[in-house]
């Protein structure tokens, strides 16, 4: 009796205890998208009481009070402290930590977790991605990533952006090489955002596992995939956005036209051609006639799902932009079908594949060039309307034969080019005797590019280039096919449990093939598009008649192999041997060795280290390897029968073909040698990430040109010297990056991301009789180029006179023995002290690549609140003023009211005149400073309560409202300091640049 009297007591005991202590609190733990967390440790903090989630995500704690604080925390994931107050049930959603040691990184032909990484990798995860809602891929990694510049070619619907990794490292084709779940991917358009699981850039030598491809860098692409033992999922993605341009440059109204007019003609001896301008009023403002505002509209849907032995993602996506020069004629439209499939065949063998199809449809206009829409709005007369009196276009005449209305031009243009391209993968990995695995992997693309153009019969004006007096249709259509065959082996295992070891050997096959067709057909009946094709024309000509590369084949075979070796987690090591034979090199050089090799400590780990409150991690690496670049165009290194050829037979000429440029058979790759010093640190309970790397690229091999006799027929038409590899180009920098996260309790946490990269670029050696190679186009009439890449200077730098000031007086106009000077016109410095200003005097006047680059990112939630934004700046890269025709009639920027007028009256601006001067001449007076800071997206969300989710049974809905390119800050008087061509030799020099659009959004994130 007593002792169940003792067993009644005790029971009792706990039960009031119970009562005594507090209450139950349980729930679930899920990441962000809503998968349950298996294994997450569920601690109350500051006691030794907790538990772990289970296989769906579910924990349960006992006894708490309302003050106890709860904390989740989940390798990969950002750890989370909940106060219990008076709550009974829980729920978290984690976060993925894109800093966490343990997270895994995608590199060559595998993965690798953060804290092995030895070389120079960034990451940009999905939800950056869903942030910035980026019309294209690379338009996310704009001040995401350290060393990773973006410029865009123009602010069009569907333009491509120029990426560069770490400098510009040739004077040929710099861009990087794209890989899409393993496919080579060229064009970034056909990729819808959404569909981005994760992006990794590889920027050191840790790339040469790709090899002859590695050299201007390496960027995965992984796309959304399943998850196995997951109920069906689905998610949508919307929004909706005007767009607006960001800039308009102030140009003379008629009354201001009419007064420099008449000034110009006065002090050329001439009469003003405006004796009554007061009467003008404001005239035609032609950049409010072709800018408009645009809708643009994204509307994504993702599925995802899977079972025991499967997993399984689908996607969807469409998006409509308008252009805002032009609207519907500049219009950019894209749909995206995406389809990821896993599928474990047995324990150990294991099948997968993705799938992706894209169509996209773009019309264009002319942009960035002489003639373009806005270099025509820009220079068209004020005094000129639109539509003269009988209700036709106006004529620009007296403008200079390139200027005409640009309202007319946008009316009689009509591009178009659709491409259909589908990017697929199959997989299949084994994996047996415990340590190893078998995979091979079949990449392919397939696309078809259509074009379609018509130019009617149109009358611009008098001896306009633009005129036509024929109209023409012309049609192409061009197949791209390439795969890649990828089977490697590995073997993993770990040795006394401190020596870590993974190997890989492989192999690789690509090939890329294309055909080319095209044709121009001239009469199309009643001058209308409606019928303008090749079947309606009266005459038509092959394009491709007679033309010896209208088909193409590339082909690469590569053997590689790689160790990976860390003991204990704090001695790590990596080595890459890639030897690639390639069909774009010479026989003497078919095929070449890549070897490269990274190092790294993680002095954290290091017992002398001991507990450290300040730094939690610090790792120093580095990375030293040769890399390649095979983007040298193929054939080069023979001779093709491209070149023109005149026969006579029986005193009849006969025009047929000839031998075109001269072989080279010693022509290889280009070649790198790349190094990487770098620190990785943790600091204050791993709340402060720091990166800091210094690098050190040489390419050598630089494709050139070369100057040879006239004996050996280089002179003929079609025909040329042999391409060679003589030149060399160094780029060096430090890169910077931190990022701060900061849980500060359960209703407000924020984040800061900041990164920094210095550049410096030059030039080693030219090694072709000049010394230098030409690039770029500043102005009609001026032949020399204004742009060069030479020794000892920047590559692309901008050649031309250096003004010092503006003549006063005819004092100073004497001493200075300028020709064809007179008062209030530029002066000119004599630097080589001949006593006269001549060509000679040309010396660096500008410089087209940043010195830094800069990238800032806030982001905080507070309750149901989220609010981001990313800003980026580029400060010391200069830009070249082309946008301007300098004809006497054309229309100018209000600058030249503060023109020179008389003595002092300016030092800055020349005197306006249809004398003859050489203030047109390229000089720095056209070169300005193209540095700026842009806020590149705010956006603001709202996410619905989980009482209200519930109810409605979905997990999440959320909306937000953003701005795109929300403001500029810049000295640039142009309209976009962000656009560049992406020439290496003649980049920066902006004839009436597109400018990247204002876009006002608002959207929703819906999923259940």
């Amino acid at each position: 009796m007593k002792k169940y009297t003792c067993l009644f007591l005790l029971l009792w005991s706990g039960l009031f205890t119970a009562n005594a202590q507090g209450r139950s609190v349980s729930g679930t733990v899920t990441d962000s998208n809503g998968i349950p967390l298996l294994g997450v440790n569920v601690i109350v903090k500051d006691q030794s009481k907790g538990t772990t989630t289970n296989f769906d995500g579910n924990y349960s704690l006992n006894n708490l009070s309302p003050e106890d604080v709860i904390q989740f925390s989940y390798i990969g994931f950002i750890s989370q402290e909940v106060r219990v107050s008076d709550r009974q049930i829980i729920n978290i959603q984690m976060a993925e930590d894109a800093q966490a040691l343990n997270e895994v990184v995608v590199i060559g032909y595998g993965t690798q977790t953060k804290k092995e990484i030895t070389g120079a990798v960034s990451t940009v995860s999905s939800d950056v991605i869903e942030d910035l809602n980026p019309v294209r891929v690379e338009q996310a990694l704009q001040g995401r990533v350290a060393g990773v510049n973006i410029t865009s070619t123009s602010g069009s619907p569907g333009s491509a952006s120029t990426i560069s990794i770490r400098g510009i490292s040739t004077n040929g084709d710099s861009r990087p090489l794209i890989l899409v779940d393993g496919a080579v991917i060229e064009d970034l358009s056909v990729i819808n955002p959404n569909d981005i699981e994760s992006i990794s850039v590889l920027k050191d030598a840790t790339a040469g596992i790709y090899g002859v491809r590695a050299a201007n860098g390496v960027i995965l692409i992984t796309t959304k995939g399943g998850f196995k033992n997951s109920d069906l999922r689905v998610e949508l993605d919307a929004y909706t956005g005007v767009q607006e341009t960001s800039r308009k440059l102030p140009v003379l109204n008629a009354t201001e036209y009419a007064v420099i007019l008449n000034e110009a003609f006065a002090a050329g001896g001439q009469n003003p051609p405006f004796p009554n301008f007061r009467n003008l009023g404001e005239g035609t403002d032609y950049q409010e006639e072709v800018f408009q505002q645009a809708i643009m509209s994204d509307l994504n849907l993702s599925v995802f799902g899977g079972g025991e032995k499967t997993a399984y993602s689908f996607g969807a996506g469409y998006l409509d932009q308008d252009g805002i020069v032009g609207g519907n004629a500049s219009n950019f439209e894209r749909f995206t079908g995406r389809m990821n499939f896993d599928y474990d065949i047995m324990e150990d063998l294991k099948f997968s594949t993705t799938a992706i199809y894209t169509h996209s449809n773009r019309k264009t206009l002319a942009e960035n060039s002489l003639g373009s829409v806005l270099f025509n709005a820009i220079n068209m007369a004020p005094t000129i309307p639109v539509l003269d009196e009988n209700g036709d276009f106006s004529l620009a005449e007296g403008l200079g034969n390139e200027v005409i209305n640009p309202v007319a031009q946008i009316a009689n243009t009509y591009n178009n080019s659709e491409v259909d391209k589908i990017t697929g993968t199959l997989g299949l990995s084994y994996d047996f005797f415990e340590h190893f695995k078998a995979e091979t992997r079949y990449q392919f693309n397939y696309s078809e590019v259509r074009g379609n153009s018509f130019l009617p019969t149109a009358f611009y004006g008098s001896g306009k280039v633009f005129n036509i007096d024929r109209n023409v249709v012309n049609e192409s259509t061009n197949y791209f096919r390439d795969y890649t065959f990828d089977a490697f082996l590995s073997y993993t295992n770990t040795f006394n449990e401190l020596h870590n070891l993974t190997s890989l050997l492989g192999t690789s096959v690509f090939k890329t093939t294309g055909d080319f067709y095209g044709f121009t057909g001239f009469d199309i009946p009643g001058n209308l598009y409606e019928n303008a094709s090749i079947e309606n024309a009266s005459d038509v000509v092959d394009n491709y008649q007679n033309v010896s590369n209208r088909i193409f084949d590339s082909r690469l075979l590569s053997y590689f192999a790689r160790l990976q070796y860390n003991y204990d987690q704090r001695y790590l090591l990596s080595a890459v041997i890639r030897r690639d034979g390639s069909s774009n090199f010479g026989p003497e050089n078919k095929f070449g060795w890549f070897p490269s090799a990274s190092a790294g400590w993680v002095i954290s780990e290091e017992d002398f280290y001991g507990e450290n409150d300040i730094v939690n991690f610090l790792k120093l690496r580095s990375s030293y390897g040769i890399l390649g670049n095979d983007r040298i165009g193929a054939f080069g290194y023979v001779s093709l029968l491209n070149g023109e050829g005149t026969y006579v037979f029986d005193d009849t000429l006969f025009y047929g073909i000839a031998a075109g440029r001269l072989s080279n058979p010693e022509l290889q790759w280009e070649e790198q040698t790349a190094f990487d010093i770098g620190v990785d640190a943790k600091l204050f309970n791993d709340k402060l990430d720091v990166t800091v790397d210094y690098f050190q690229r040489q390419t050598d091999d630089l494709l050139l040109v070369p100057q040879v006799s006239g004996i050996l027929g280089v002179g003929a038409p079609g025909a040329g010297a042999p391409i060679v590899n003589a030149g060399s180009v160094e780029n060096k920098g430090w890169e910077f990056s931190m990022a701060y996260n900061q849980f500060v309790n359960d209703d407000f946490e924020f984040n800061i991301n900041f990164n920094l990269t210095t550049l410096e670029n030059e030039v080693l050696s030219v090694a072709n009789e000049n010394g230098f190679v030409p690039g770029g186009f500043f102005a009609v009439g001026q032949g020399d180029a204004p742009s060069r890449m030479e020794a000892g200077h920047p590559i692309g730098y901008f050649y031309g006179l250096q003004t010092n000031g503006i003549f006063q007086n005819a004092a100073e106009v004497a001493a200075g023995n300028q020709p064809n000077a007179s008062p209030g016109d530029l002066r000119f410095i004599d630097q080589d002290g001949d006593g006269t200003i001549t060509p000679d005097d040309r010396v660096e006047i500008g410089d087209p690549i940043p010195d830094y680059t800069m990238g800032l990112n806030l982001g905080f939630n507070y309750k149901n609140f989220d609010f981001v934004a990313y800003a980026f700046a580029s400060v010391g890269n200069d830009i070249v003023r082309a946008y301007d025709r300098n004809e006497t009639r054309t229309n100018k920027t209000s600058f030249v009211l503060d023109r020179w007028t008389g003595k002092d009256t300016s030092n800055d601006y020349p005197r306006v005149s249809t004398g003859a001067n050489g203030n047109n001449t390229f000089s720095d007076f056209f070169v300005e400073d193209g540095s700026y800071l842009r806020l590149q997206n705010v956006q603001l969300g709202y996410s619905l309560g989980e009482n209200i989710t519930d109810q409605l049974g979905i997990r999440k809905l959320r909306f937000y409202v953003s701005v795109n390119n929300a403001f500029t800050l810049t000295e640039y008087n142009g309209y976009d300091p962000s656009a560049s061509s992406g020439d290496p030799i003649g980049g920066g020099i902006d004839q009436g640049f597109y400018p990247v659009p204002r876009v006002y959004t608002a959207g929703l994130n819906f999923k259940f």
